[in-house]
């Protein structure tokens, strides 16, 4: 009761909330996205960056976004009121305070985002500079920060939500996001979304489970 009301609350200081997707790269943003956009949201996108074998359902992203630290003029953000906007966890610190967010935080196992990256840059001619455990360790760290910017910043609200969740039990998984966001989302779309066919950069430790 008392969220339900803190939630109206800053709907009437705020206007509408824009609901961000977020997390650590290769956490299954872009699944989340389309599951969105299935459920009957609106995204904000341009389309610039197309789809290619690191993401052949498309990347959802609005390019101006990627700028977000650096800009001096976020009112942009507002047009995004009422819909869904991808934003890249480290770039959620530059979020302007005068919206209301309600962020959905992909979580997904780090052996598995690690892998998932280091194939992404070897396609793409690239090494990653950290080695596994030490891109473990960054990234681990950086969550802590996402998490306490959360605590202090009484315009936002997030839940985080486990890439792994959506695969296993799709209808729990949509279930959770629909209760958050308080939307009448179709619950059925979202779920036929997750692709189980796209699940295919796993760390080490679950390959080897995988074995037996």
């Amino acid at each position: 009761m008392f969220k339900a009301w803190k939630r109206a609350q800053r709907r009437r200081k705020y206007g509408e909330p824009v609901i961000i997707v977020s997390g650590l790269p290769r956490s299954g943003t872009s699944m989340m996205m389309r599951m969105l956009e299935a459920g009957g949201l609106s995204i904000l996108t341009d389309e610039e960056r197309t789809a290619d074998e690191d993401n052949p359902k498309g990347y959802y992203e609005y390019e101006r976004v990627k700028d977000l630290e650096n800009e001096t003029d976020k009112s942009y953000v507002a047009q995004a009121r009422g819909k869904v906007l991808k934003v890249i966890s480290h770039l959620l610190k530059d979020l302007p305070s005068d919206n209301y967010y309600q962020i959905l935080f992909m979580r997904r196992d780090l052996d598995e985002v690690v892998a998932s990256q280091n194939k992404m840059l070897q396609r793409r001619g690239e090494e990653n500079p950290l080695d596994d455990q030490a891109t473990k360790d960054y990234y681990l760290k950086h969550l802590v920060q996402c998490r306490f910017l959360v605590r202090n910043r009484e315009y936002i609200d997030m839940i985080e939500v486990k890439y792994g969740e959506a695969l296993a039990e799709p209808e729990q998984f949509v279930a959770q996001v629909d209760a958050f966001l308080d939307h009448e989302l179709d619950t059925a779309a979202m779920s036929a979304q997750v692709d189980k066919g796209l699940y295919r950069n796993r760390g080490h430790k679950l390959r080897a489970d995988s074995k037996g």
